[in-house]
């Protein structure tokens, strides 16, 4: 494990733990009743108890998946602890992924970005529609993963090439929330295929991805960097109206 230089952006600030980097019942017990009487009253209180005990689990139950939603709504939003952050195998993002740009030329996400515009109110539906533009703006429009190798498909071209975890980079951004960044590093060299690899999807443990960003390219440092252009991709069984409806509810 190395500890990583802050480095500044002019739109991401970033402070970054590397760990190998771009270059590696109930306790008491009942009484016995002492007849056939007290035993009936028994049977009875402890029916009552029962269902004490049963409503207070529930209302346990009910507090603790409130305060994992609330966890879990935090760490999507890039809030948490270092500790909190643990290794991912590629096997988080294994599937067939579709880019989420076509959906963006053709209009259907229009929706999503005239929702963004009244929640928000710090831009117009237009402005977020230029603004993901610039973000998902890509000429990958499929990608394959299957164990640990990993398919683009670029201008009905398909390059495919095994790829072996290279650590977490933790970033910080100018707002004060972060991000983690999952590397991964092509074990050999093949034409056509990026050096490095990295997803973030806002997840910070091991988790199945139900979207990610990918970032490609040849120098790890620069990816890091990177924070205007995140090609982003759903699986490919989904629809437009069901990506749709996705980006909406988060």
């Amino acid at each position: 494990m190395k500890i990583s230089f802050a480095k500044g952006v002019s739109i991401l600030a970033i402070s970054s733990l590397l760990l190998v980097g771009c270059q590696n019942s109930s306790s008491s017990e009942g009484k016995p009743a002492n007849n056939e009487t007290a035993s009936s009253s028994s049977i009875a209180e402890g029916s009552s108890n029962t269902k004490e005990q049963t409503s207070n689990s529930q209302a346990h139950d009910h507090d603790h998946d409130h305060e994992h939603d609330e966890e879990t709504k935090r760490i999507y939003d890039g809030y948490f602890e270092d500790a909190q952050v643990k290794d991912r195998s590629l096997s988080d993002w294994e599937g067939d992924w579709q880019s989420v740009y076509p959906y963006l030329q053709d209009g259907t996400l229009d929706e999503v970005f005239e929702h963004k515009a009244k929640q928000k109110g710090d831009k117009t539906a237009e402005e977020y529609k230029e603004y993901y533009n610039e973000g998902y703006q890509t000429d990958v429009d499929r990608i394959m993963i299957k164990e640990n190798n990993v398919t683009f498909f670029k201008n009905n071209e398909e390059y495919s090439g095994e790829y072996i975890y290279d650590g977490y980079e933790i970033l910080t951004y100018a707002k004060g929330n972060r991000g983690v960044r999952y590397m991964f590093k092509l074990a050999e060299k093949t034409e056509g295929l990026p050096q490095y690899i990295q997803f973030s999807d806002h997840n910070i443990y091991p988790k199945k991805a139900d979207h990610y960003h990918l970032y490609w390219g040849d120098d790890c440092e620069a990816l890091l960097n990177e924070v205007t252009h995140w090609p982003t991709y759903f699986p490919s069984e989904m629809n437009g109206h069901e990506i749709v409806h996705e980006m909406i509810a988060h």
